[in-house]
């Protein structure tokens, strides 16, 4: 005799409970899932509003009076920025660091981002102390190292002012000189790195984002009057200054060096 449980064969019963087993499942499930979906669909991020990117510094900023009548960085940046955004220029030709602070009063108040590049001219002002005599290498390095340190307390000091601030900050390197003597730009070249070693160990101890102009304007092209930047070589500073304020994630600082897309 066969027995009948529910309508089915005792052979057919494990089948049975398996449905109602999986039955049971989905609507815990199901009961998961309800409260979620009784809040709606998730609202869309709202997109960030557009910057105001303000330039601090020297010429390599303000190099308006080395284009010939061409755009200049400023003018660049702007068509580099996504719409909506702005720039403005407080960078003055021929400041030092020192003259940073006198810049920051001019900012403008809806200023977002604030871009540095700085140190040049502090270097042109102790070039002389290269052509001095010395009796060895020792001797060198110690006039060197007395003009480094009192570059690192000017930019230090300069810094500080600038953060103070406390906006979204990056800063550039000083790019390496073109001067038509071989021997200058060498030497140049060698005594830059002193202020270069300078200006990157105090960012990356502040965890501060670097464009670095050696890496950018690499062409001879990229310069006019051997120390300023060409047409060619502001479009490139201005398109890394771009992609710098627009994806660099401020909310989350850490040091990150920007150079020239591939192919810039």
């Amino acid at each position: 005799m066969n027995m009948v449980l529910g309508g089915h064969s005792a052979a057919e019963a494990p089948a049975h409970r398996r449905v109602f087993l999986e039955a049971g499942r989905l609507a815990i499930a199901w009961a998961a899932i309800r409260p979620a979906r009784a809040q709606g669909p998730a609202k869309p991020l709202t997109p960030a509003p557009p910057g105001h990117v303000v330039l601090l510094g020297d010429s390599v900023f303000d190099n308006k009076p080395y284009v010939a009548g061409g755009p200049d960085v400023v003018t660049q940046l702007r068509n580099h920025l996504p719409p909506g955004w702005r720039a403005t220029l407080e960078a003055v030709d021929g400041a030092t660091t020192r003259d940073v602070q006198r810049q920051l009063q001019r900012v403008p108040a809806d200023a977002t981002h604030l871009v540095v590049s700085v140190g040049g001219n502090d270097a042109l002002q102790v070039e002389q102390v290269l052509n001095k005599h010395v009796r060895s290498v020792a001797g060198a390095l110690e006039i060197l190292a007395s003009v480094q340190e009192q570059f690192v307390r000017d930019y230090q000091a300069m810094l500080e002012a600038v953060l103070s601030r406390h906006l979204p900050t990056a800063v550039c390197t000083i790019y390496d000189p073109r001067f038509a003597d071989p021997i200058r730009r060498r030497v140049g070249t060698a005594g830059l790195a002193l202020f270069n070693a300078a200006i990157t160990r105090d960012v990356f101890a502040r965890g501060l984002p670097v464009i670095d102009l050696r890496l950018v304007c690499t062409q001879e092209q990229d310069f006019v009057h051997a120390i300023e930047p060409s047409q060619i070589g502001g479009d490139k500073i201005a398109a890394t200054i771009a992609e710098l304020v627009t994806t660099y994630d401020f909310q989350n600082p850490r040091s990150e060096v920007f150079g020239a897309r591939r192919g810039g």
